[in-house]
């Protein structure tokens, strides 16, 4: 079987965790302190504050950002239904905007619409499938408007815009360290600003409330146990380390796919401003379920992300709205395997696989 993900842990990592373990200091401490100063100045951020996973990094980021009840977050319908979670967790509430038919991240003309109709507080771009949302036009809005901008990287580690990485644009931005991810922790989150105070923040709302600088049984505001263990924060030093490989493995074999795959199907686009790094791989077809079947017939892992979008699931019954972009997107996309253990013979199996199905 050709997985759709194969996350890679070897003897570097283990060694650390053992290292930990010796130690004696498993919960938080040093490795985790050293794991936020590093991923920070690898995305080119000022402040870190790990978290137990992607989702309690969205939600501290909107906590420490001051969004409640009576605030309102564009974000968009086509993503994990954490980035719309986090926003209500918060007491505040999402407004969606549709989708860039091309690049499935959120459309800035869309959101500007919102913008200028209504009353906005921040917007939550999400950079899908390790490509960043148009972060130029984005900015200029929040700034017109004078927006909170948090980006939701989750899926994005080391991508970049005009050769900045994402992680860095936003009052603050959250990535995941789930198992699937470009690297992983297991499980594992992060918040990144530039901003001191929503660093303290965030790093109470983490800690129960705690003053991070001050007696560790008091507690200044009402907050939750998201803290990273350090355990975990040893597996990410490690992996971080690996990161601009796994990256340009998964490039190379980005670029093997689009020139082999048939002309017939959408492949992934990377506009000339933009560095992808491919968390998936997601073509395009009205033929979907049949290359799916296909794939499934050779042992060829894929996925869909996501076939519901937020504003169509259950838990958002409340919110009526079209958004015909992505809710086509939702019955057409398709991800393959792009990670970094593909084989060259793997890579030539996917393509056959799908070439029997698609006719040019």
């Amino acid at each position: 079987m050709i997985p759709i993900a194969d996350p890679e842990l070897g003897e570097r990592e283990k060694e650390r965790v053992m290292d930990v373990l010796d130690s004696g200091q498993f919960a938080d401490g040093p490795e985790v302190r050293a794991f936020e100063e590093e991923f920070a100045d690898f995305c080119g951020a000022s402040h870190g504050v790990a978290t137990t996973n992607g989702t309690t990094a969205l939600h501290t980021a909107v906590e420490a950002l001051g969004l409640g009840p009576g605030d309102t977050v564009v974000t968009t319908p086509f993503s994990m239904i954490a980035s719309a979670n986090a926003i209500r967790l918060a007491g505040a509430e999402p407004i969606f905007a549709d989708i860039d038919p091309e690049t499935y991240t959120i459309d800035p003309h869309a959101v500007e619409a919102i913008v200028r109709e209504r009353d906005v507080d921040a917007i939550m771009p999400v950079h899908l499938y390790g490509l960043p949302a148009a972060m130029d036009h984005l900015l200029e809005i929040a700034d017109e408007h004078d927006l909170l901008v948090i980006e939701d990287a989750a899926q994005a580690h080391g991508a970049e815009f005009n050769g900045k990485r994402v992680g860095s644009f936003g009052d603050a931005a959250c990535f995941s360290f789930y198992p699937t991810k470009n690297m992983t922790t297991g499980e594992g989150g992060m918040v990144l600003t530039d901003d001191a105070d929503v660093a303290e923040r965030a790093a109470s709302f983490i800690n129960h409330g705690r003053d991070p600088d001050g007696d560790s049984y008091e507690h200044h505001a009402v907050g939750q146990n998201y803290r990273l263990t350090s355990v975990l924060a040893a597996i990410g030093r490690v992996q971080l380390d690996r990161l601009p490989e796994y990256n340009e493995t998964r490039r190379a074999n980005a670029e093997r796919l689009t020139d082999e795959l048939p002309d017939a199907l959408d492949t992934p686009i990377e506009p000339d401003d933009r560095r992808h790094v491919y968390h998936q791989y997601t073509i395009r077809s009205e033929h979907r379920d049949e290359i799916e079947a296909a794939l499934d017939a050779a042992d060829i892992g894929s996925g869909i992300y996501y076939p519901i979008p937020i504003h169509e699931q259950p838990a958002y019954s409340d919110i009526e709205r079209s958004l015909p972009v992505a809710e086509r997107a939702s019955r057409e996309v398709l991800s393959l395997p792009v990670h970094p253990n593909l084989s060259p013979s793997d890579l030539t199996d996917i393509v056959n696989a799908i070439a029997t199905e698609v006719v040019e």
